[in-house]
């Protein structure tokens, strides 16, 4: 986690605290676990959003009761089924278990393919109940299909440069990463609010303009359109890795 957030985690009472100073994208790149929540799962499905669900239990189990849309690809057989997987590498994968620990095994074979945004459900099939979550019985997805389509509210590259370069001035480029991830750069003319402060400083927030919202990967950025969408905003987001260096200038990398 970042600083900011290892003081919040400290605020709370926790005091095993580590930081993990360089970010998400190296977090990923290294090759550690990433958990994904129900809820997140739950909004990619009711969204629409394309993506992959593994369930890795034994195929009996599985069968009894899962979550609608996976394929099931017991943890035994995941090794000898890489052929299966989309070709895209920045395909989202999302992988549920009974035990954590099987996931994140599940997690690492796929992760070693190069599938740069694979993740675990923490929790698995017990907390995708517990939050709401609707399972369906021998229902299988019979193979894994992905589909990419831009998510709702993003911005293209390309028009993402051309604003960048020259911002308009009916146009506000709003930067959520920590505070101590921007000391290692910030786009010209952006405005820093971290996306867990966001809702607390809609104030500082023109209506009159069009949001124009980053981050280091998207994930974050897509949260921020979110409440900027419910709060009546104009918004669209960068749906892509970004490194910024210090003078301003700026790469978006191709994974």
């Amino acid at each position: 986690m970042t600083p900011s957030s290892a003081r919040r985690a400290e605020a709370l009472g926790y005091t095993n605290v580590k930081q993990f100073v360089d970010g998400i994208p190296e977090w990923k790149k290294q090759g550690y676990p990433v958990a994904s929540t129900p809820k997140y799962l739950k909004d990619l499905i009711e969204k629409d959003i394309p993506h992959v669900l593994i369930d890795v239990r034994p195929a009996e189990k599985a069968k009894q009761e899962h979550i609608p849309g996976a394929v099931n690809i017991p943890l035994a057989d995941l090794e000898k089924a890489k052929n299966l997987f989309p070709k895209q590498k920045n395909a989202p994968i999302l992988i549920y278990c009974d035990l954590d620990k099987l996931s994140q095994q599940a997690f690492d074979i796929v992760r070693k393919w190069g599938y740069i945004n694979t993740s675990y459900v923490v929790g698995g099939l017990n907390a995708w109940k517990q939050t709401g979550g609707q399972v369906v019985s021998d229902q299988f997805k019979k193979q894994i299909v992905y589909v990419p389509k831009p998510k709702p509210g993003t911005i293209g590259e390309e028009e993402f440069k051309k604003i960048v370069g020259k911002p308009p001035k009916n146009v506000f480029i709003l930067d959520v990463r920590d505070p101590e991830e921007t000391q290692m750069g910030m786009l010209k003319g952006a405005k820093n609010i971290p996306v867990n402060e966001l809702k607390d400083r809609l104030g500082e927030i023109p209506k009159d303009k069009e949001i124009i919202i980053h981050c280091a990967t998207g994930m974050r950025a897509e949260m921020a359109y979110n409440i900027l969408k419910e709060a009546g905003y104009n918004t669209k987001f960068l749906d892509a890795n970004i490194q910024i260096r210090k003078d301003g200038k700026y790469k978006i990398i191709k994974e």
